[in-house]
């Protein structure tokens, strides 16, 4: 699905396409599970003040401690639908366009001729969702990039096109 919004940095000529929305999921059951477990780590403290066990641990820590964690769980599940729209890329003549950021917007070009290998990963969770990851190695450590939340067989598309179009850039070398 091509993105419609367009940032001050990218390409005035190019539709960039956007990742599966399954990425929201996968990110809010990741940052969740490490959310609760930051926020009963957390809660420790003040579960030890509260039942006497530990009566000296001052009281604005055991409540201030597992309540900033709180709120950067809510802020970050605010965030991560806004954050998925703005991952997109797109497929030039010579180079796929990369990009990322709400704030910080990051328009990465990566020439087909400097790609060495692609690869596609998918772990437990984008198994279940039906989703994987694609990385771009270059000659350059610096340029390697990724894109999350691909559907599978966009992937697998995506992975034979830019290896294709790597090897064919590379003859004409």
């Amino acid at each position: 699905m091509p993105e419609q919004h367009s940032s001050a940095i990218d390409p005035a000529d190019v539709k960039f396409l956007r990742v599966s929305e399954k990425l929201v999921t996968a990110r809010f059951i990741e940052r969740g599970i490490v959310g609760l477990i930051l926020l009963a780590l957390t809660s420790v403290p003040l579960i030890l003040r509260l039942t006497d066990v530990w009566g000296g641990y001052p009281a604005w820590l055991g409540w201030g401690l597992p309540a900033v964690i709180a709120i950067s769980i809510v802020w970050e599940m605010i965030l991560i639908p806004r954050q998925v729209r703005a991952i997109g890329y797109a497929e030039r003549n010579d180079d796929l366009l990369i990009r990322s950021g709400i704030m910080f917007h990051r328009v990465m070009v990566v020439p087909y001729g400097r790609m060495q290998y692609v690869d596609v990963t998918m772990g437990p969770l984008e198994r279940m969702l039906g989703l994987s990851t694609i990385h771009l190695h270059t000659a350059s450590p610096g340029t390697n990039a990724l894109i999350n939340g691909l559907p599978a067989g966009e992937a697998a598309r995506l992975r034979e096109q830019l290896s294709a179009r790597g090897e064919a850039k590379l003859a004409g070398l």
